[in-house]
């Protein structure tokens, strides 16, 4: 599924309602961003026209060649492409030829780009926060800014990320995503309690970057 279906309206408002409560009582900031992917892998395509190139090849070759080396190399070259446009196409074939290690260096450098991208590093006192979510990869990574870190270890941001992260595994990532928001803001509003000022910084709605 897309980024911008994978929310329903239902889900989109209340993720918009739990920013909203959990900003009611802090300076900080809260926001969402959601993509497709974190990153076009071209490697994992290669790995998979290759894998699916061999094994097409070694089959046919069985079959009805003989095994015959002569037919087998032709094979596995013209197997390559289409196998290697589907793996590309394909996201839950393109993540099975990414190594976990891969995927998570990717998405904790696309959460900083977004960032930045969408400048969510300009807030008053630097306490925005991102619920950076990767739909490929099915993994999300919390980022705080620098005001944040201050006061807060990257440890509770992390078990913020599992939570959502376990409810994408479960079908409920909307759900999860509330929760963990609504948390987020509770432990946000004991280390920078709201004041009359305070403005709306960031956008409450779920942004696609």
């Amino acid at each position: 599924m897309k980024a911008d279906h994978f929310f329903n309206k239902e889900e989109n408002d209340c993720i918009e309602a739990s920013i909203r409560k959990a900003e009611a009582n802090t300076s900080g900031e809260i926001a969402v961003i959601i993509v497709d992917e974190s990153d076009p892998y071209p490697e994992a395509a290669l790995l998979g026209g290759l894998a699916g190139g061999v094994l097409s090849a070694m089959l046919i070759s069985d079959f009805f060649f003989h095994d015959s080396l002569w037919y087998f190399l032709p094979l596995s070259l013209c197997c390559f492409f289409p196998f290697r446009l589907l793996t590309a196409r394909l996201p839950n074939l393109k993540s099975f030829f990414l190594s976990v290690k891969r995927k998570d260096e990717r998405v904790k450098a696309r959460a900083l780009q977004a960032f930045y991208h969408k400048g969510l590093y300009k807030t008053k006192h630097q306490t925005g926060v991102i619920f950076f979510i990767s739909l490929l990869e099915r993994k999300v990574w919390v980022l705080a800014d620098q005001g944040i870190h201050e006061k807060m270890e990257q440890e509770p941001l992390n078990r913020f990320a599992q939570l959502v992260t376990k409810g994408i595994q479960e079908g409920r990532a909307g759900q999860a995503l509330c929760q963990a928001i609504e948390k987020m803001g509770a432990l946000m509003a004991e280390h920078f309690p709201g004041s009359p000022d305070d403005t709306d910084e960031l956008p409450d709605r779920v942004m696609i970057d």
